[in-house]
C-alpha cells in the first residue's frame, strides 16, 4: 500500500486507486483515514488522504488560484477524479458538508463508491436515500466500512 496525504501526489498508475472522502472537522473528528490505511497496508493500492499533517485552521476560504486553500480543494477534487474507489465516512460527531458535497458529485458521476454512515449522522436519512436512489449500500460501522473495501481490493 501506498499512502498519499494532501498534497502529495503519485506516479504509480498501476495499483488501484482509494480517496478517503469523509468528515475531518479537525479536532471534532476521530482519525478514521488512519484505520483505514492501515488495514490496507498488504494491498497492491494506493491510498489518497486529505488528512494534511499540516493543516492550518488560520488559512481562509480563499479560491484564488494558487493559496493553499485553492491548491487543497483543487488537490481533492483531481484526486477524487482519478481514484478507482471513493469511501466515505460520516462521523457522527460531524455535520461534515464537504463530505455530502463530494458524496453527491461521486454518485452523480457513477464512481465506484464504499459508504458508512453511523447511525448518530445528523443527515444519515438523506444519506440513505440518496444511496439508495444509485443503488449504493450505506455500512453502518467503520469496521463493515473497512470489511468492504478488504473484500473490494482482494
Amino acid at each position: 500500500m501506498i499512502h498519499i496525504k494532501a498534497p502529495q501526489d503519485t506516479g504509480f498508475e498501476s495499483f488501484t486507486k482509494i480517496f478517503l472522502a469523509g468528515s475531518i472537522e479537525m479536532g471534532t473528528a476521530e482519525k478514521w483515514q488512519d484505520k483505514v490505511a492501515n488495514a490496507l497496508d498488504r494491498r497492491r493500492v494506493i491510498v489518497f488522504n486529505p488528512r494534511r499533517d499540516d493543516w492550518d485552521s488560520s488559512w481562509e476560504q480563499d479560491p484564488t488560484p494558487g493559496t493553499q486553500f485553492e491548491q487543497q480543494v483543487s488537490w481533492e477534487l483531481n484526486h477524487i477524479d482519478r481514484s478507482d474507489i471513493v469511501v466515505f465516512y460520516f462521523d457522527p460527531e460531524t455535520k461534515s458538508p464537504i463530505t455530502l458535497l463530494e458524496l453527491g458529485m461521486a454518485l452523480a458521476a457513477r464512481k465506484r463508491v464504499i459508504v458508512c454512515c453511523p447511525d448518530g449522522f445528523f443527515r444519515k436519512g438523506n444519506v440513505v436515500v440518496t444511496c439508495a436512489k444509485f443503488g449504493v449500500e450505506v455500512l453502518n460501522t467503520l469496521d463493515e466500512l473497512i470489511f468492504k473495501l478488504e473484500d473490494a481490493t482482494s
